[in-house]
């Protein structure tokens, strides 16, 4: 088939791959949001799904708004069968939907109807969950709502990042969309209504999200640091200061919620429940580092909080 593939961040990079050096399929065309201005000198960053279509010399659109007329018209001369989607970044309007004769197919990283939504992965962590996985589906105009054509499951390990996790569902779903297409082509899938049970939610994770609540259970504010690890990142204040955390290790250990105690054996923090030992943290400005050495050269005061 004739494919425009759409997608922005990493995780949407193994599947454009996959699916340009697929023998059965022609991606002809890629959709990436606009480069992002980034970095100290503020320079625009072309998206990682758009780096990769630049090394394969396929042509690259980035609208500001899909729904603009300019991009509509392209599309619609285009022509494509098939719009596969991983992580396009952008709600697709109405007059888009139907151009492909066999429409937009999203890969969702979630086993739909859970974790609708922009953030899934963190989701899945933060709420405890220990099997995820990746669905492909055909986009319509409610939010991940469309009907199934298939899923990977993922188990979900107590030392999963949202880094970690996403990275191998990048690629089991990667797998999965290629195969789903691949079935499209051959007639041999059919798309299955989601159920109405089951339906839950994840918004899109922003930096607040990463600030960790001490009044918490231990196994809460591990999830949390997990969920956000590496990006946006979990972080909390020490002595007017943001400090960011990398995942913690849970201990048997009583300690007053917020309280930092400093030992030998390492750096430990009250919660809501029992304590929690800090591996990596990074100061402001700096890199990240033990967090004994961290402790060790901020000279905290005895019985110092963390907010």
């Amino acid at each position: 088939m004739r494919l425009v593939f759409a997608g922005t961040p990493d995780p949407a990079v193994p599947s454009l791959r996959r699916l340009v050096e697929s023998d059965r399929h022609e991606v002809v065309a890629v959709v990436t949001r606009p480069d992002a201005v980034a970095g100290r000198g503020r320079k625009a960053t072309r998206s990682p799904v758009g780096v990769l279509a630049d090394e394969y010399g396929i042509p690259v659109r980035s609208p500001a708004k899909p729904s603009e007329p300019e991009f509509v018209e392209w599309l619609t001369e285009l022509a494509p069968d098939c719009c596969p989607v991983v992580a396009y970044g952008a709600l697709l309007p109405k007059q888009v939907l139907g151009i492909p004769r066999h429409g937009w197919v999203n890969l969702h990283f979630s086993l739909l109807p859970a974790w609708r939504g922009a953030a899934p992965v963190q989701a899945a962590i933060q709420a405890g969950d220990e099997v995820t996985g990746a669905s492909t589906f055909r986009i319509e105009a409610g939010l991940d709502t469309g009907p199934v054509f298939g899923v990977v499951t993922e188990k979900i390990d107590l030392t999963d990042t949202a880094g970690t996790l996403l990275g191998r569902l990048a690629d089991s779903g990667a797998s999965l969309l290629e195969s789903t297409l691949d079935g499209i082509e051959a007639g041999a899938v059919q798309a299955v209504a989601q159920s109405v049970d089951g339906v839950s939610y994840a918004p899109k994770v922003d930096a607040e999200t990463g600030h960790v609540r001490w009044d918490q259970p231990a196994l809460t504010v591990s999830r949390r640091i997990r969920a956000v690890t590496p990006t946006p990142g979990a972080w909390t204040e020490v002595a007017g200061k943001r400090l960011k955390l990398g995942p913690v290790e849970l201990v048997e250990e009583s300690l007053p919620a917020r309280t930092i105690d400093i030992r030998k054996s390492g750096v430990y923090v009250g919660t809501a429940t029992t304590a929690v030992r800090l591996n990596q943290v990074q100061p402001q400005g700096k890199r990240m580092m033990p967090a004994l050495d961290w402790a060790r050269g901020a000279r905290l005061e005895p019985g110092t909080v963390v907010e």
